[in-house]
């Protein structure tokens, strides 16, 4: 009785060398997965921020004018820009 017990015990632990590593290792890449998931949505979303953009720089008139006004500072032939310094102290 104490022989089949002891050998059940030794081929119990000779199992779980042997999968114990691979078990860790798909624990591992589930994990790693799991990252790449999110980082694909998160990709797939600003992707499609841009397609957005795209479509209104294409289409839209008012866009254009907003985004040229905003990030390289354009203006109408007639118009003047104050721009406000705040004063350091």
């Amino acid at each position: 009785m104490l022989k089949n017990a002891l050998s059940l015990f030794i081929l119990t632990v000779i199992i779980l060398a042997l999968f114990l590593p691979s078990y860790s290792t798909m624990q591992d890449l589930k994990l790693k997965n799991l990252e790449y998931a999110r980082r694909i949505t998160a990709l797939e979303e600003k992707n499609k921020r841009f397609e957005e953009e795209r479509h209104l720089l294409q289409t839209d008139p008012d866009y254009v004018e907003k985004v040229g006004r905003e990030t390289m500072g354009l203006i109408r032939p007639g118009e003047t820009v104050y721009r406000i310094v705040p004063v350091k102290q």
